[in-house]
């Protein structure tokens, strides 16, 4: 028996042969029948190239290669290693970032997150700024409760690279009493070292899920007379905490310092100085 079967994909006509009941290609209009054979599979669409980025990508986290936190390369190195054109890169980033698997931080480059903390990161920006008169407060109450474990946990549990990206944090902060973009940066790296150290990927996503909301905070407690100071003093007591692996020690340092946010908070904040 010969059938003629349009190939859909190739706009071609195949000319059939096989011995096939007809009454036997009833229901099976999704299958592809080529010269001689059957097959069960349906043709492939080419998907486009930037799609074919974000599945790599994706697959690379989930089988733990990329991890959160973690840093992409550059956008001309992406397009090298993939081989293809940079805005294939651009796309497959812009997907990505709306899936909640990776964040652009300005100046920063882009890094790896999770869609849970993205989801959380919506959520919580939604209600904070439902009512901004009370969203300082409510955030500085979720540090509060959250934190100080954080970091006694941290004194127990640091590796010494934990231990070293907090040290370096607090070197780049005392250098960059002059640079808000810097010292929050830094401030921003800090938190997050603590939370990684306390080896809890539960915790990691909550403070993950914050991060921008942190950054307004410690913007506006930058342009407060002597705010910065204040909160680096509190940092070098928490670092000393976890170097000793003193985690009470390092409990009641954040709570100080945390103390220290919310009184900060209340002030007014200064006009900042012109540049020179």
């Amino acid at each position: 028996m010969i059938f003629f079967v349009v190939d859909a994909f190739l706009g071609k006509l195949h000319v059939v042969w096989k011995d096939v009941d007809p009454d036997s290609l009833s229901g099976q209009s999704e299958k592809i029948y080529s010269p001689g054979t059957w097959s069960v599979y349906k043709v492939i669409q080419p998907s486009r190239l930037y799609q074919q980025i974000v599945q790599q990508i994706e697959e690379s986290v989930q089988k733990g290669v990329l991890k959160l936190g973690d840093q992409l390369p550059a956008e001309r190195e992406l397009a090298q290693q993939f081989g293809v054109s940079r805005t294939a890169v651009r796309e497959a980033i812009k997907t990505l970032h709306e899936k909640g698997l990776v964040e652009a931080l300005p100046g920063r480059g882009t890094f790896i997150t999770n869609g849970t903390s993205h989801s959380m990161r919506q959520s919580l920006d939604r209600i904070l700024k439902s009512d901004e008169a009370s969203g300082t407060a409510w955030l500085v109450e979720f540090r509060e409760i959250l934190e100080p474990e954080i970091a006694a946990l941290a004194a127990t549990r640091a590796g010494e690279q934990d231990i070293a990206a907090m040290r370096e944090a607090v070197r780049v902060m005392d250098s960059a009493h002059r640079d808000p973009e810097a010292f929050i940066e830094a401030d921003l790296d800090f938190h997050l070292a603590l939370a990684e150290a306390a080896a809890n990927p539960l915790i990691l996503s909550l403070i993950d899920s914050i991060v921008a909301l942190l950054r307004e905070q410690r913007m506006q407690i930058f342009y407060i007379d002597g705010g910065p100071a204040r909160g680096q003093s509190h940092h070098k007591r928490i670092l000393d905490a976890v170097e000793r692996r003193d985690g009470q020690g390092a409990r009641e340092a954040m709570r100080l310092h945390l103390g220290q946010v919310r009184e900060d908070s209340r002030k007014p904040v200064s006009e900042p100085e012109p540049e020179n």
